[in-house]
């Protein structure tokens, strides 16, 4: 039984045949851990599935990782203590769940979607040591994090998945553009796909997401 400091599900590896791995999920904004969690069925089975919920209520069932509010001009200011609480939270939790599990940090993954993929995208970025890939979807690089970043020899080997929907009309589909310009500038693995859809996860992106993770490690 894990026992971790956020609130999470977990779904146990079930393929014997493979090296244990785990993936460690984080929802967006107003969402909670069962969101992500419905995804389990369709993730490979050699794969731990654990998603956190974040430490902030915003109302019932919805939780965040950090508070922000958007300027008349369109900018965002985000709570920073808040985020680097959170950062530090899940940090503290992908730490534990592999050690309570016993996976290595070359067999860790850790995902999100918006703004918990803000999340996944900012511990790849500031302790890479932790895990192996990041998995990104429909979400933006914190301009906070950007100068936290470890040296290149640290992530060197770091694998990324980023991907997002055409018609994106939460977060626009120039952040992810954004994202991939700095990641080019480090010695991050990244594999990029754009798709057809919203602020939403449709079956071809999952798909295509899924395929990358039965890759890794093989």
């Amino acid at each position: 039984m894990l026992d971790l400091p956020l609130s999470f599900l977990h779904r146990p590896a079930t393929d014997a045949q493979r090296q244990p791995w785990l993936l460690v999920l984080m929802h967006g904004v107003g969402s909670n851990e069962q969101d992500l969690f419905g995804l389990a069925p369709y993730l490979p089975a050699h794969f731990h599935v654990v998603s956190l919920q974040a430490p902030f209520a915003m109302g019932r069932g919805a939780y965040a990782w950090f508070d922000f509010s958007i300027q008349p001009n369109g900018e965002r200011i985000i709570n920073e203590p808040q985020e680097a609480q959170s950062r530090a939270l899940v940090a503290q939790t992908v730490t534990q769940a592999a050690q309570q599990l016993g996976i290595a940090p070359e067999r860790v993954v850790v995902g999100g979607f918006s703004q918990g993929g803000i999340m996944a995208l900012s511990l790849l970025l500031t302790q890479p040591e932790l895990l192996h890939a990041a998995m990104v979807w429909h979400s933006r690089l914190l301009a906070q994090v950007v100068p936290l970043t470890a040296p290149a020899s640290a992530l060197q080997g770091r694998k990324l998945w980023l991907s997002h929907g055409l018609q994106d009309n939460v977060i626009p589909l120039a952040q992810a553009h954004a994202i991939a310009r700095h990641i080019e500038t480090l010695p991050v693995e990244m594999t990029y796909q754009e798709f057809a859809g919203a602020h939403e996860i449709r079956q071809p992106e999952l798909a295509a997401t899924v395929e990358w993770l039965d890759t890794l490690g093989r």
